[in-house]
């Protein structure tokens, strides 16, 4: 199972209410993209800033390796390194790249592919809303505010206190058995 956290861009001038059709589902984990074409894959998601970065650490590495005298191999495994990199950190370089563009974390889901998780975000999301929903033709405006990160998590429960004597797994004093 796949983690993926939601995103919802910020609103047009002319809406009132998000547009679930823009919303972005980022998954967790290692992109294989990512680390194979790394400046490709970050055209691909518009990420211009990161994009540029990448060029430069890479540039400076490069030729600071070859100021040093580096091997070709060494070279090449340093690159590889940076790609390896790149590919683990992609979903956190997507989500850096939505926050700069003012996109809004709303939530957490968990699926086996984006489509389910996709499924099991708007069915969360439309029941939080009421029974106005947009499944049912209704609009956003039952729906709970976009800032609402805990679409799917559930709420804290407090645990009982312990008196300070008992320790581990073992019963509290004088509880029945």
């Amino acid at each position: 199972m796949a983690v993926y956290t939601v995103h919802e861009p910020p609103l047009k001038a002319d809406q009132s209410q998000p547009d679930p059709e823009r919303f972005v589902f980022v998954r967790d984990g290692f992109s294989f993209w990512a680390f194979l074409l790394a400046p490709l894959w970050m055209l691909r998601h518009r990420m211009w800033l990161v994009l540029l970065g990448y060029l430069v650490v890479t540039i400076a590495l490069q030729v600071a390796l070859s100021l040093i005298g580096a091997s070709a191999t060494v070279m090449t495994v340093v690159t590889v390194l940076l790609s390896l990199l790149v590919g683990f950190e992609a979903a956190t370089l997507r989500r850096f790249t939505l926050g700069r563009r003012r996109w809004t974390n709303v939530g957490i889901v968990v699926g086996d592919d984006t489509e389910t998780a996709e499924q099991r975000f708007f069915d969360a999301w439309v029941d939080r809303g009421g029974s106005d929903s947009v499944a049912s033709g209704g609009s956003w405006a039952s729906a709970p505010p976009a800032s609402a990160a805990t679409v799917l998590t559930p709420p804290l429960t407090r645990r009982p206190s312990v008196s300070p004597d008992v320790i581990g797994l073992f019963p509290e004093p004088g509880a029945s058995r």
